[in-house]
């Protein structure tokens, strides 16, 4: 039987998945109204309540997560030289929930949140913008070649 090439988590990678955790940007891969996939650009941010994003209802974006809330996250840029794989990236696998604008806990994430996205003061208010937050089920970690990692979400957060 092959060897099994993914890795458990190690120090190290926590520590490198918990760094890309801290990018305020993502691609978020979602199933579109005909079925079919999509992925969008998007805000990302964690907070006490986890990892969420802020988006509009006139994205596309929003009505496939309210739709179906199964969807998956990308982190990790390339740099600026060399092989873009070899470059770490984290993926997850998580479940969508929109916070209502009458939660109680809105207003705690709105702070949290322009604090580590100042520009969204232009539009965190909109009536079209909600909070979105991720429910992490599984996490994956490329972190270069021969460095991949299976991490339990848990200890990510």
């Amino acid at each position: 039987m092959p060897r099994d090439p993914i890795q458990d988590a190690t120090p190290d990678a926590i520590a490198l998945a918990r760094a890309l955790l801290a990018q305020p940007h993502a691609a978020l891969a979602v199933t579109d109204a005909d079925g079919t996939p999509a992925i969008s650009r998007i805000a990302f941010g964690t907070s006490p309540a986890g990892p969420l994003t802020l988006i509009s209802n006139l994205a596309p974006h929003f009505a496939a997560l309210a739709a179906n809330p199964a969807c998956a996250l990308l982190l990790g840029e390339p740099g600026p030289k060399g092989d873009p794989l070899t470059h770490p990236r984290l993926m997850l696998k998580a479940a969508a929930t929109f916070i209502a604008a009458a939660d109680p806990a809105r207003p705690a994430l709105r702070d949290h949140w322009l604090a580590t996205h100042p520009k969204a003061k232009l539009y965190i208010d909109f009536a079209d913008f909600a909070f979105v937050r991720f429910t992490l089920v599984s996490a994956f970690l490329n972190a270069g070649f021969g460095k991949a990692h299976r991490l339990d979400p848990e200890t990510l957060l």
